[in-house]
């Protein structure tokens, strides 16, 4: 039997958001949206565990902080990929 926890409700979401990640690997913003999403739910899983051994919370702001950092360069790449092909398909893409 599955037991309803903390723990295992942000695990089970996190394989969530990699199954979509998986998945929906053609589109670059959804790509990103899953990322982000895996991001938002690692978050929660350090303030979680942080909280739990009643450890400081600093590391939290310097992970989110580098998150942010992360949603901005893919964001940045969207547009650019979009400026220079016309949409988000990673079919259009060559190697070459």
């Amino acid at each position: 039997m599955f037991i309803f926890s903390v723990p295992n409700l942000l695990m089970m979401m996190f394989l969530i958001g990699f199954m979509s990640f998986c998945k929906n690997r053609i589109h670059l913003l959804m790509i990103l949206m899953s990322l982000e999403f895996m991001m938002l739910i690692i978050y929660l899983m350090l303030i979680f565990f942080l909280s739990l051994y009643e450890m400081e919370l600093y590391f939290s702001m310097i992970f989110l902080t580098f998150s942010v950092c992360e949603g901005v360069l893919g964001l940045s790449v969207l547009i650019l990929m979009v400026r220079m092909h016309g949409n988000d398909y990673f079919q259009v893409l060559s190697i070459l």
